[in-house]
Formats: C-alpha cells, structure tokens, sequence
C-alpha cells in the first residue's frame, strides 16, 4: 500500500509549477525597476554632461544656450529617455550667484515599471535630477 507514496515521477513539475510564477514576478520586477533606475541615471548624467559643458559661457545667456543645446542634440542618444517628456530649467542660482544649475524633470509615467501588481510600492513617475556647477572654474 505504501508503494504509491514513495513515486517521485512528476514531483519536479509540481514544484515548478507552484513557484515559477513567483520567480517570474521576482524577474519581471527586477527587469521594470532596472529599466526605471537607468532612466534615472540617464536623466542625471544629461543634467551633469549639459552642467559641465555651460561652465564654458562668458554670461548667462550663453551657458543657457549652450546648456539647451546641449540637451536637444544629446537627449536622444539615451535610449530610455524620450526627449519630448523631458522638462528643462537652465538658470544661474538664485541662492548663491556663483553656481550655474541645470534642472530636469523626466515624466517617466510611460515605462513598464507601473504595470507591476497592485500593492508593490513604486518611485514617483517623475524623474528630478538637478546638477549644480561653479561658474568660471575653480
């Protein structure tokens, strides 16, 4: 009688089958919330690149339209960002006069990531980066 209980055939297939849609969870998650931190990253390393590039401008106005330029040649080769959802400040600090900022706001309401299920918490579906340099060198 206890022959029945002792035949293993079949029991990997179970297992797989109770775990692989947590696995697969675990790997759709992995691979959304990748793709949104490399937007993220993206969008500072646009800020920081457009920030160093304008240090270069005698007046604000020139870093400005350095910086600007900058951002509209360089933004489509980040191939997570759509430069159409990409908001653009360029402005000498208000705070300290010596320092040059550039700031960007990426709606990144169109990636993956907020098809995850219900209940998992998410970054916000805007992405602020901001990159601050000094104005004449060191």
């Amino acid at each position: 009688m206890t022959a029945g209980w002792t035949c293993r055939k079949g029991s990997a297939a179970v297992e797989f089958a109770i775990l692989s849609p947590i696995y697969l969870m675990f790997l759709f998650g992995i691979i959304a919330y990748g793709i949104y931190l490399g937007a993220a990253h993206s969008v500072q390393q646009l800020a920081s690149e457009a920030a160093r590039l304008s240090v270069a401008g005698l007046h604000e106005a020139e870093r400005r339209d350095m910086a600007l330029s900058f951002i509209a040649s360089h933004a489509r080769g980040y191939g997570l960002l759509d430069p159409e959802k990409l908001q653009i400040s360029v402005v000498d600090s208000a705070v300290d006069g010596t320092r040059f900022v550039v700031d960007l706001r990426y709606d990144a309401r169109h990636l993956p990531i907020w098809n995850l299920f219900d209940g998992v918490v998410l970054p916000s579906t805007t992405i602020e980066r901001r990159s601050t340099v000094r104005i004449g060198g060191v």
